[in-house]
């Protein structure tokens, strides 16, 4: 076990295993992240903090904030988490949307994402680890460039304007009706919360991506000791056990 800014890392958990309650010297463990998210799932929850960890020997993280998203989750539940790393303390627990794909439906329905890909023109979203960059003013207004860390995977994201902005078809009414809409490949949030939820992690935080694709999840350089333990995640979440957002 060991402390990362504030976090303790615990080992791997088989999904359907219980948060582990340990709070160590050096700040709140993985589950008192768990206890102030509803919805995220401890082995989603441990890689995103492997991934972390990794990126930080790397040198790669200028902001010590993390963002989860489950792409696993339905698009009525909330799966987007950001994570203060310096005290554990979760900012953001939201709403986001993910890529329909082209042609329309390739990249998942209105419920579920089904593809990822790291091509121009795809309109799908993309997995894995990015760090984000500099805001700007863009067709959805304030938006949050991002830049893949992952070589094949999601490194062409900012060629691909893969970014954080607002839309107006992520909505808590629309999430209740189970119809919240799709975007070109951004992981686009609700209006509402768009500034500031983009204030508190623009300039070098990370941005954790994740769906059960074993072929991601085995070659991935961030988590090369993290994969095999994932197994586990790779049964399909039942949406009854998924409950809609509010």
């Amino acid at each position: 076990m060991r402390a990362l800014a504030g976090i303790v890392l615990v080992p791997c958990l088989a999904i359907a295993a219980p948060p582990q309650a340990d709070h160590g010297p050096a700040g709140p463990g993985a589950a008192a992240i768990l206890e102030q998210a509803e919805t995220l799932r401890p082995t989603v929850l441990e890689l995103a903090l492997a991934a972390y960890a990794r990126a930080e020997e790397r040198g790669d993280v200028q902001r010590p904030r993390l963002t989860v998203i489950d792409y696993e989750l339905p698009s009525y539940s909330k799966r987007l988490w950001v994570i203060d790393m310096t005290n554990g303390r979760v900012l953001h627990e939201e709403l986001v949307a993910h890529g329909m794909g082209s042609p329309t439906g390739s990249g998942g329905d209105m419920e579920r994402a089904l593809s990822f890909s790291n091509r121009c023109g795809t309109r799908k979203s993309s997995l894995g680890l990015f760090r984000t960059a500099e805001t700007y003013q863009g067709q959805h207004g304030y938006s949050l460039r991002l830049d893949g860390l992952e070589p094949g995977v999601n490194d062409a994201a900012r060629e691909r304007t893969i970014v954080v902005h607002p839309a107006d078809y992520v909505t808590s009414e629309r999430a209740e009706q189970r119809m919240v809409g799709r975007s070109w490949g951004c992981p686009a949030v609700r209006p509402a919360i768009s500034r500031q939820l983009i204030d508190d992690i623009r300039d070098g935080s990370l941005v954790f991506t994740y769906f059960p694709d074993d072929g991601w999840l085995q070659r991935s350089p961030y988590l090369a000791h993290a994969a095999t333990a994932a197994a586990p995640v790779t049964s399909k979440v039942a949406a009854s056990a998924i409950p809609v957002a509010r």
